[in-house]
């Protein structure tokens, strides 16, 4: 009888082992699944700073390029602003004799941005790139020459701009050295006599981009035996410059 009270005693005491094993293992289960949801919100979080900062560093950049762009917008209005456009007409009793007349009060005449017509020449404010242009038009006759009448007298009509410039020497000795210049012959052969002797209109047009020096002046050369033949009128003949 002891000898089976004492199995029965060691049955008992062995007995709850498995249940708390069991415990055991239920909460080894839930640990893993809890880091695996702190290890995604980690993720999610890193995630959404990094989109952040992008979208961030985008918009700066935006904002940036915006502000450079209107800068430069700013400067190119700036420069259009410095400009001057003459109107010209030949005037035989007027100041210039021998030159064609230029003005800035007629028609679409107008000066800006420290631009100045000087003694009917344009003085530059300051140093840059300029585009320089001028026009004159001519009405002359085509008259047959008498020693071939089956040809027509050819006409030569021509358009100067001249610059004189301190770096050419003082101001007691100019001398203006051409910057533009445009030759065009009219009055060519023609089948018919009457139309050939008739009035021909032509303009001389001529235009560039220079670099120019501050205190540089510039002026226009017209042949003297043309300027009786220099057509008058608004857009006729012109003569400008505006800075890039």
């Amino acid at each position: 009888m002891e000898g089976d009270c004492s199995r029965v005693m060691v049955d008992v005491e062995s007995g709850p082992v498995y249940p708390a094993t069991t415990v055991t293992l239920v909460r080894d289960k839930s640990t893993p699944q809890r880091r695996l949801c702190g290890a995604l919100l980690a993720i999610a979080l890193c995630v959404s700073a990094a989109l952040f900062i992008t979208w961030h560093a985008k918009k700066q950049d935006h904002v940036e390029e915006v502000d450079e762009l209107q800068h430069t917008l700013r400067q190119l209005s700036e420069n259009r602003k410095t400009a001057i456009h003459l109107e010209g007409e030949y005037n035989v009793s007027g100041k210039y004799k021998t030159a064609v007349e230029w003005t800035e009060v007629v028609g679409q005449g107008f000066s800006q941005g420290s631009l100045k017509l000087n003694n009917n020449e344009i003085v530059i404010p300051q140093p840059g790139l300029y585009f320089v242009y001028s026009q004159v038009s001519f009405h002359v006759s085509c008259k047959a020459d008498p020693k071939h009448p089956n040809n027509q007298k050819m006409v030569h009509l021509s358009n100067t701009v001249k610059r004189w410039s301190p770096s050419y020497g003082t101001e007691d000795n100019k001398e203006y050295l051409p910057l533009l210049s445009s030759v065009r012959t009219v009055c060519k052969k023609s089948s018919n006599s009457e139309e050939s002797e008739g009035k021909w209109y032509n303009a001389v047009y001529m235009g560039a981009v220079f670099s120019l020096e501050k205190g540089d002046m510039l002026r226009t050369k017209t042949e003297t035996r043309l300027l009786p033949h220099l057509e008058s009128g608004a857009g006729k003949n012109f003569f400008g410059l505006f800075a890039l």
